[in-house]
C-alpha cells in the first residue's frame, strides 16, 4: 500500500456494504489485525470514523468486498497527513454540536448508523459513530 496513489475521500459516496455479495477474504486474522489498527487511527482522525466503524461491523465473517473498503481507507491516509486534530486557545466556552443519520442504510438489517461531532469554539472535543440498536420507521424517528 505505500506506493499506492492516494485518494480524497476514505470510502465511496453512496457505497453499501452487506454480509453477502462476495467471496470470504483469504485471511480473516489479517482483516481484524488491519481494521483494529483503523480503529486507533481514528482517536486523531475522526473523519475516517464512519468509514471503519462500516468495515468493523464485518469483523465476524469478512468479504473481498469489504476488504477492498479496507485498502481505499489507507489509500487516503498518506495523501491527509496533515489532517488531525488542532486544539486551539479559546477564551469564551460556545459549544457547537452536528449529527446526523444514515437513516435505514444497512441492507441486511435495515438499521441506521448515526453520527456526531462537538466543538468548543473551533476545536473538536467529542464525536462518535454508532450503529443504532432499534429499527427506525422513519427518518425523523431516526434523527430524534
Amino acid at each position: 500500500m505505500q506506493e499506492a496513489k492516494s485518494i480524497i475521500t476514505p470510502m465511496q459516496y453512496g457505497l453499501t456494504l452487506s454480509k453477502f455479495g462476495s467471496d470470504p477474504v483469504q485471511d480473516p486474522t489479517q482483516y481484524k489485525s488491519v481494521v483494529g489498527a483503523l480503529q486507533y487511527a481514528t482517536i486523531t482522525r475522526p473523519e475516517i470514523a464512519f468509514s471503519v466503524n462500516k468495515v468493523s461491523q464485518f469483523m465476524q465473517s469478512p468479504l473481498e468486498a469489504h476488504w477492498i473498503v479496507v485498502k481505499r481507507i489507507f489509500r487516503y491516509l498518506p495523501g491527509t497527513i496533515d489532517y488531525g486534530i488542532h486544539l486551539t486557545k479559546c477564551n469564551d466556552f460556545h459549544i457547537e454540536a452536528f449529527c446526523d443519520v444514515d437513516w435505514a442504510s444497512d441492507p441486511d438489517d435495515r438499521r441506521s448508523t448515526s453520527e456526531y461531532c462537538m466543538f468548543l469554539r473551533s476545536n473538536l472535543v467529542a464525536w462518535k459513530s454508532k450503529k443504532q440498536q432499534t429499527i427506525s420507521k422513519s427518518s425523523t424517528e431516526d434523527e430524534f
